[in-house]
């Protein structure tokens, strides 16, 4: 019978236990994204790079999407764990025009072949986040329009690799 308890956190010196240990683990892990995205009706992404450097993903939807929607979290400079985080006011149409309107009012007033490196870093990150913030809003806009076709298209399948079904 196999040994059950904590184990040693520390490299695995021989290398076809350690190729073992790792394709295991990782199995266990999919299977954990799997059953979170199932049971809570979580969005899940999950990249896994081998020591080869070969790459092992799952994701409950598109991983493109997860990571457009993490990066207007994260890459706006907001901290994806504050409270109220998800309550800002990004999506509200008049916060958008009024970017949009700051863009173009910069624009009438500078021209870019006579601006500085720090008034085109201002614009970069402006239209940056106004980039982002339109991404994230047609994502959501796609996700609200296709809940009712895709509750019943679900990936079933599991895991890349994994079939569904097994416990």
């Amino acid at each position: 019978m196999a040994r059950r308890g904590r184990v040693e956190l520390r490299r695995i010196e021989d290398r076809t236990s350690r190729q073992v240990r790792f394709s295991k683990r990782r199995a266990g892990l999919f299977k954990k994204a799997f059953e979170l995205a199932v049971l809570c009706d979580a969005e899940v992404s999950l990249l896994v790079f081998s020591p080869a450097g070969r790459l092992y993903e799952y994701a409950s939807s598109s991983i493109e999407g997860t990571y457009d929607r993490y990066q207007a979290f994260a890459g706006a400079g907001k901290d994806v764990n504050e409270p109220g985080a998800s309550n800002n006011n990004d999506g509200d149409p008049s916060n958008i025009q009024s970017r949009l309107e700051e863009i173009t009012s910069w624009s009438l007033q500078n021209n870019a072949d006579n601006s500085d490196a720090n008034e085109l870093e201002k614009l970069e990150k402006l239209l940056t986040d106004a980039l982002k913030n339109t991404k994230s809003k047609k994502m959501l806009a796609q996700q609200n329009s296709g809940a009712s076709t895709s509750a019943s298209g679900k990936n079933s399948e599991g895991p890349r690799g994994q079939e569904g079904g097994r416990t």
